[in-house]
C-alpha cells in the first residue's frame, strides 16, 4: 500500500507540473499581444492629446495676433476684444423690379411731357367727353410718333404686369426675371402685330377698310389707356405685401376687365355704323377671334411655364 501511494503521489505531482507549465506557457504567449495592444492605445491617446494641444496653441496664437492690432494700437485701444466671424448670406431682393418700374415711370414721364396734347385727346376721345370726336380722331391719326410711343408703353407695362401675375401664381419660377420679361415682351408684341396685320388683311379682302380701320383704332386706343392705368398697379404689386397686395391685384384685374368690356362696346358701335352687322354675329367674332385665341395662349403659357 505504501508503494502504491507513492506511485499515486508521483503521478499527481507530474500532472500538476505539466498543467502549470502549460498555463505559464499560455500566459507567456498572450502577454506580449496584450502589452502591444495597450502600448498602441497609449501611443494613439498621446498622439491625440498632442494634436489637441497643438491646435489649442495655434488658436491661442491666432487670437493673440487678431487682438494685437486693437490692444497695441496707439490710437484705438480695446479691452479684451472679441472677433466674430460673420457667415456669408445670399440676398434675393427686388432690384430687377425696382429698375424696371423706375424705367417705366421715366419713359411715361418723357412721353407725357413731350406729347401732352396727344394724351389729353386720347382720354377725351376714349371716354367721349367731347362732341368733336371725329376731329380729335383725325388729329390723333396724323400723329404717328406719339401713337407708336404709347403703344410701346402699353407693351412694356403689360409685359411687366404679366410678369407680376406669373410670380403671384408661381409660374415661370425657373426663369430669371429679365429673361421671363423678354419672353413676355416678345409674345405680347407678336400677338398684337399678328392681330394688326390680320385686321388690315381682312379689311382689304372684304373691302371693309373703313370698318377695320375704325376697329383697329379703337383697339390700340384702348391698349394705350390700359397701359397707363396699369402703371400705379405695377408699383403697388412690386413693392407691397399682405392685404394691400391682394387688394391691388384684385382691383387691377377688375380695371383691365372693365376697360376691355368698354372697348367691345365702342367697337360694336363704330363697326355697326359702317357695316350692317347684328350683335349676335359681332359676339361670334369676339368669341372666335378675341376670346378663343386668349384661352389658347393661356393654355400654352401654363404648359410652358409650369
Amino acid at each position: 500500500m505504501s508503494m502504491r501511494k507513492q506511485w499515486l503521489i508521483f503521478i499527481f505531482c507530474i500532472y500538476t507540473i505539466s498543467v502549470a507549465g502549460q498555463d505559464s506557457s499560455g500566459n507567456k504567449s498572450s502577454t506580449p499581444s496584450t502589452a502591444i495592444d495597450t502600448a498602441a492605445i497609449r501611443k494613439d491617446s498621446l498622439a491625440k492629446v498632442k494634436a489637441l494641444l497643438i491646435i489649442r496653441q495655434q488658436q491661442e496664437q491666432l487670437a493673440k495676433w487678431n487682438k494685437y492690432p486693437f490692444t497695441k494700437n496707439p490710437f484705438l485701444k480695446f479691452n479684451d476684444p472679441v472677433k466674430v466671424v460673420a457667415t456669408k448670406r445670399t440676398w434675393q431682393g427686388k432690384e430687377g423690379l425696382f429698375y424696371a418700374a423706375i424705367g417705366l415711370i421715366i419713359f411715361f414721364a418723357l412721353v407725357k411731357n413731350n406729347f401732352s396734347r396727344y394724351l389729353v385727346d386720347l382720354f377725351r376721345l376714349f371716354f367721349r367727353s367731347t362732341m368733336k370726336q371725329r376731329q380729335i380722331k383725325e388729329q390723333m391719326m396724323e400723329a404717328p410718333l406719339p401713337s407708336l410711343l404709347f403703344n410701346l408703353f402699353f407693351i412694356l407695362s403689360g409685359s411687366l404686369f404679366l410678369n407680376l401675375l406669373f410670380q403671384n401664381y408661381h409660374l415661370g419660377t425657373d426663369y430669371p426675371f429679365w429673361l421671363l420679361f423678354l419672353y413676355t415682351l416678345g409674345g405680347l408684341s407678336a400677338m398684337y402685330f399678328v392681330k394688326f396685320v390680320s385686321l388690315k388683311l381682312c379689311g382689304w379682302l372684304f373691302r371693309l377698310a373703313d370698318a377695320t380701320n375704325s376697329y383697329t383704332f379703337i383697339v390700340f386706343t384702348t391698349n394705350k389707356i390700359v397701359g397707363i392705368a396699369l402703371l400705379p398697379f405695377i408699383i403697388l404689386l412690386s413693392f407691397s405685401s399682405g392685404m394691400l397686395y391682394r387688394i391691388s391685384l384684385t382691383l387691377s384685374i377688375i380695371v383691365v376687365a372693365i376697360l376691355f368690356t368698354y372697348r367691345f362696346f365702342l367697337s360694336y358701335n363704330a363697326v355697326h355704323k359702317q357695316v350692317r352687322i347684328d350683335f349676335f354675329h359681332f359676339l361670334l367674332y369676339l368669341l372666335a377671334f378675341e376670346i378663343a385665341p386668349l384661352l389658347l395662349i393661356n393654355k400654352l403659357l401654363l404648359d410652358f411655364l409650369r
